[in-house]
């Protein structure tokens, strides 16, 4: 009987700082188009049905980009070059793919499930030949998400939506429900039973991955970045095509303002692009899909605002809702990156998550005879409102150590 033992080996973590490289910003790039594209979906009269597809799209384009940025976070300088570009390209085709998933020519909604699949194929690869394990985000290398998916390929709307939320639900089952020293006897059990024939008393080294908070934070930054810069373009473009009045200034400089509060929200007050988040506050594999959905959040808020230039006297009931509910959320999944602090700041949590979370979704219900303008000016209020109490509520000390623990 062969006596084989696994050891795990833990991958050093470099010392000096990294920041992202080219290659990294170019693959970013696709990020943006894809992320434009998805926004669209919004445009118009949204209804529940175009909300769930834009969701659904949304969370699969991250879930590829995160796949990757994570691999080059991790491999570094020896990320392999060819490997970052054919994923680049699955995700071109995956954005291309986007204005014609919802139509009545299936051609366009398989090929976006075909380059998912083949992009989250790439990436499982990617892992394999490093041979390392990674405990962060263990969906990047198991493809139980990418059943329903390959499956929907043959399928007929509406039964391939429901195939890729599966999909979408099983990433995160496994991002949650399978733990670090789970996923990593499951892969010495894998190793184990490829070795052809291992070596008498043989060490079988699983090497565990982690990725590098600073430069991961950085990837995630940019990101928010990007989807804050698809709301102000989408903005310019609607401006562009529409008859320039003292509304339509108004309602950009409201926008433009709004941006510009969740960009100093995000940033100065918040850690990885999520607000109230602190280094460390919360474990990888939950910040991660928090990051996800804030940005999904903030991505829907983009669209609605492009939406409200076409609408400059009321806003129509489901682009309201759609502003006012991406708002409410954003508050609402960052108020999650605070709880590990809300004993210590029951205070702040009160004074702040909760009225941020609230009031939108009041002015929602009952906003239906507010001017497109006003209502836009409401919601800067609604963001500023953390910094105004961070400025004149709170005593220096609290502040500053708020301060030095988002930065």
């Amino acid at each position: 009987m062969n006596d084989v033992s696994a050891e795990v080996e833990v991958a050093p973590t470099p010392e000096e700082e990294r920041h992202a490289s080219w290659l990294e910003l170019f693959f970013d790039l696709v990020a943006v188009a894809g992320v434009a594209q998805i926004a669209h979906l919004l445009h118009g009269v949204p209804g529940l049905a175009d909300l769930g597809l834009y969701a659904l799209l949304f969370l699969a384009l991250w879930t590829a980009w995160i796949c990757f940025t994570l691999y080059g976070n991790v491999a570094g300088e020896n990320t392999h070059t060819r490997t970052v570009l054919f994923a680049m390209f699955g995700m071109a085709v995956m954005a291309a793919a986007v204005p014609g998933v919802h139509g009545e020519d299936a051609d366009h909604a398989r090929a976006f499930a075909l380059a998912y699949v083949l992009t989250r194929v790439l990436a499982n690869r990617a892992w394999q030949h490093r041979r390392e394990v990674l405990v962060d985000w263990p969906a990047a290398q198991m493809s139980l998400g990418v059943v329903p998916w390959i499956v929907s390929i043959w399928a007929h709307s509406p039964a391939r939506y429901w195939l890729w939320a599966l999909g979408i639900a099983l990433d995160l089952y496994v991002t949650f429900a399978v733990s670090g020293r789970d996923f990593v006897e499951q892969r010495k059990a894998l190793e184990e039973r490829s070795a052809r024939r291992p070596r008498r008393g043989g060490v079988l080294q699983v090497k565990v991955a982690r990725s590098e908070t600073e430069h991961l934070s950085e990837r995630l930054g940019l990101f928010v970045i990007i989807v804050l810069g698809e709301g102000v373009a989408q903005v310019i473009d609607a401006a562009s095509d529409a008859e320039w009045t003292r509304k339509l200034a108004a309602l950009a400089v409201a926008a433009f303002f709004l941006l510009a509060g969740l960009w100093a929200l995000s940033f100065r007050h918040g850690y990885a692009g999520v607000f109230r988040l602190s280094e460390g506050g919360l474990p990888a594999r939950t910040a991660l899909p928090l990051h996800c959905f804030v940005c999904g959040c903030l991505a829907a808020l983009a669209a609605a605002l492009g939406a409200a230039v076409d609408h400059l006297d009321t806003l129509p009931d489901s682009t309201r809702w759609l502003m006012c509910g991406a708002l409410a959320g954003y508050f609402l999944l960052s108020a999650l990156g605070w709880l590990p602090r809300a004993r210590r700041e029951p205070r702040r949590l009160l004074a702040v998550a909760l009225p941020c979370c609230a009031l939108p979704l009041v002015l929602a219900a009952v906003g239906s005879g507010i001017r497109s303008v006003a209502l836009v000016w409401l919601l800067v209020l609604v963001a500023g409102w953390p910094m105004v109490y961070e400025r004149w509520f709170t005593k220096p000390s609290a502040a500053h150590e708020d301060g030095a623990a988002a930065a």
